[in-house]
C-alpha cells in the first residue's frame, strides 16, 4: 500500500508519466518482475531532476 501524500494530488500523474519516460530512457521495463535496484535507478533519477526543476523554478542553481 502506499502511503504517500502529494502536496498536489494533480501531480500524481505528470510523476507517473516522468517515471516511464526516464525508464524508458535508461532501458528498464517496469513492472513486477523489474528488480528493486533498478526501480531504485528510476527513483534516484527521478529525485534527481526534480530537484534540478526546483533549483530552476527558483533560481539558485546551486550545484
Amino acid at each position: 500500500m502506499n502511503n504517500n501524500k502529494l502536496v498536489v494530488p494533480k501531480a500524481r500523474q505528470a510523476l507517473e508519466n516522468m517515471k516511464y519516460e526516464i525508464a524508458r530512457e535508461l532501458g528498464i521495463t517496469l513492472g513486477a518482475d523489474t528488480t528493486s535496484r533498478l526501480n531504485g535507478t528510476v527513483g534516484g533519477e527521478m529525485t534527481k531532476r526534480l530537484v534540478k526543476l526546483g533549483e530552476q523554478y527558483y533560481g539558485q542553481g546551486i550545484r
